[in-house]
């Protein structure tokens, strides 16, 4: 209810910054003007974790406390805290635009501006109180832990507030690209396919093409000589450049343009080589010269970490909870037709590493001198990456297939670091090409058990369709994507659809 409430509220506020059209220029977001609330509920916070942790501290028959202590200490000391802590959050840019809303940097942001506030905390009551009596050590551990998880709560639930918002059309920056070149509508779909990203691209501004011809779906609505006006007209939030698509000098030009004091439009930069730069990048001054970092994984940080517990503790579950299972139909696969119960397939991992991929053999021993005898049958498994009808699979094989139960071995790669419960598809080195423009991507993550490719029609998908999913996988991963999708593949394998 009270979710309910507050989006009702933000809803009103974002609908009252807007202008109709024939006036000034309309507001889109009224975005910082909810920010206005974030310190409100810090603070708010902060103190109820204060006072929480003071009454499990020095109140609670739970953790008895037999110092003696001043209660108007701590409320002094609470006095104190809170204003200095919401200087402290603002230092870190908790309540600045471009860092809320998106990723989990906030909430790492959050974490280390409470870590800091204890640490000014210590100070206050150093100043206050010289050497007379330390600050309870215990009331410090209660009180950061709780501030901490209950301010990561109360904004991960304003995050999907203003996600279910974005999608209705509130808070949205309108966005002009400049640039339609293959970098531009790379930018233009992926916007598109998160709507929860808060970006209306408006249309395309480009120097090569006519006005009005359209691009992926989207209008041309001009050239780079016409963009002020354009900005101007269109009531446009932010311009996001294509460099690749600009001479040096034109580029130039519209920096001048936009970046004077006057301009309330921002300007955003691609990093340029799209191709690669969709999996992440970081900027560093070096010399006061920014430099851009490619990271060698899609996925670090905090977001890691969590994708690493999940993956280590759902498979060491999993292999404990599935071991008799695994030992039967390993033992089946041996009575159903000679050889191996494992098949070993050698494919591609994070950092183009190669590594051994286990299941369940479901194929005869043969499987490749009867693909050569069938060039045919050799011509669909390329063209399509397997094969509808293959004769090479057994009896049990099939069934395995079916159930999709015939690579739960890989939770052994998974244990062993190479594989994640949910990621792109595993493929081969041949395969890897196919992957065009886009193939430096799939090695920025592990490949995984399950994927967006086995919860959106699995083998009946196109080859095309699947790496369209696999690189929204890895533009797009969260942990919270991860999640569904295991949920959502337990149902994929009850229908038994697409599977062969």
């Amino acid at each position: 209810m009270a979710e309910l409430i507050l989006e009702r509220k933000l809803q009103a506020v974002s609908i009252g910054g807007r202008v109709s059209k024939t006036g000034a220029r309309r507001r889109t977001i009224g975005l910082r003007q909810v920010i206005l609330v974030l310190p409100v509920l810090d603070a708010l916070f902060m103190s109820v974790s204060f006072m929480l942790a003071y009454h499990l501290r020095f109140k609670s028959s739970w953790l008895p406390y037999y110092a003696p202590f001043s209660s108007q200490f701590y409320w002094t000391l609470l006095s104190l805290l809170v204003p200095t802590c919401l200087l402290i959050f603002a230092a870190y840019g908790l309540y600045t635009p471009r860092y809320l809303f998106g990723g989990t940097r906030e909430y790492a942001r959050v974490v280390n501006a409470c870590a800091v506030g204890i640490m000014a905390m210590i100070v206050l009551s150093f100043m206050h109180r010289g050497a007379e009596q330390p600050i309870s050590r215990g009331w410090l551990l209660i009180y950061f832990s709780l501030s901490v998880l209950t301010i990561i709560f109360y904004r991960f639930t304003f995050r999907r507030i203003i996600y279910r918002l974005r999608q209705r059309g509130l808070f949205i920056k309108r966005s002009l690209i400049v640039g339609a070149n293959q970098e531009g509508q790379a930018m233009a779909e992926q916007f598109r396919s998160v709507p929860t990203a808060g970006v209306h691209v408006v249309g395309f501004v480009d120097d090569t093409l006519t006005r009005g011809s359209v691009v992926n779906g989207l209008p041309v609505l001009g050239n780079s000589k016409s963009l002020k006006s354009l900005a101007e007209e269109q009531e446009i939030d932010e311009l996001i450049i294509a460099p690749t698509s600009l001479s040096r000098k034109v580029l130039l030009d519209i920096y001048r343009t936009f970046n004077s004091n006057g301009s309330s439009v921002e300007l955003r930069l691609s990093p340029g080589l799209f191709e690669i730069l969709t999996t992440g990048a970081t900027i560093q001054e070096v010399g006061s010269v920014p430099l851009v970092s490619l990271n060698r994984l899609r996925i670090t940080g905090i977001d890691a970490f969590l994708k690493s517990a999940l993956d280590y503790i759902g498979a060491a579950v999993g292999m404990i909870l599935l071991l008799p299972l695994l030992l039967l139909i390993a033992l089946l696969v041996r009575l159903d037709s000679p050889g191996p119960a494992l098949h070993r397939r050698r494919v591609l991992g994070a950092g183009g590493q190669t590594f051994a991929a286990f299941k369940f053999r479901t194929m005869r021993v043969d499987a490749d001198e009867y693909l050569e005898q069938h060039p045919e049958l050799a011509e669909e498994l390329e063209c399509n990456g397997k094969l509808k009808n293959d004769p090479r699979v057994t009896r049990l094989g099939k069934l395995l297939r079916k159930a999709s139960i015939d690579e739960l071995p890989q939770l052994l790669n998974i244990l062993k670091g190479q594989m994640s419960l949910v990621g792109p598809r595993m493929i081969s080195p041949p395969e890897w090409a196919k992957f065009g423009r886009w193939k430096h991507n799939l090695l920025t993550v592990r490949p995984g058990i399950t994927g967006l490719w086995q919860v959106s029609g699995r083998s009946e998908l196109s080859y095309e369709e699947r790496v369209r999913l696999d690189m929204h996988y890895i533009r797009n991963y969260t942990i919270w994507l991860d999640i569904r999708v295991l949920f959502n593949t337990f149902g994929a394998v009850l229908r038994g659809s697409g599977a062969y």
